[in-house]
């Protein structure tokens, strides 16, 4: 469907993502749909891809925050905790982490009571 979209013109292929999506529904299928989307048709402007590389900035901004902090702080990240922060699939987490490595006295302490 998306290889066919991509010649199609943006004022056609925009309803058809949005339908396909909510077709789709809460099915397993929709995030596979959401991420071909993303990926495979970023030249369009349709509201669910943009949707979905906002969400994607925002996962990622959430992931990087709390590494960064604890490095500005002069704190050694490990790659192990560096690999836990980056492969997070919850975005909410990564945003509890980052508020932590603002006092976290070393990379592990952001992870405690977890």
């Amino acid at each position: 469907m998306t290889t066919a979209l991509r010649d199609t013109p943006q004022s056609i292929a925009d309803p058809i993502i949005e339908l396909v999506a909510q077709g789709l529904g809460k099915h397993p299928a929709a995030h596979l749909w959401r991420k071909l989307v993303a990926v495979d048709l970023s030249f369009y402007k349709s509201p669910l891809s943009e949707e979905i590389r906002e969400e994607g900035r925002a996962e990622g901004e959430a992931r990087r925050a709390a590494e960064d902090v604890l490095e500005v702080r002069g704190i050694d990240v490990s790659e192990a905790v560096r690999e836990r922060i980056t492969g997070c699939g919850d975005s909410e987490i990564p945003r509890h982490w980052h508020r932590r490595a603002v006092t976290a006295p070393t990379a592990e302490d952001v992870f405690e009571d977890e």
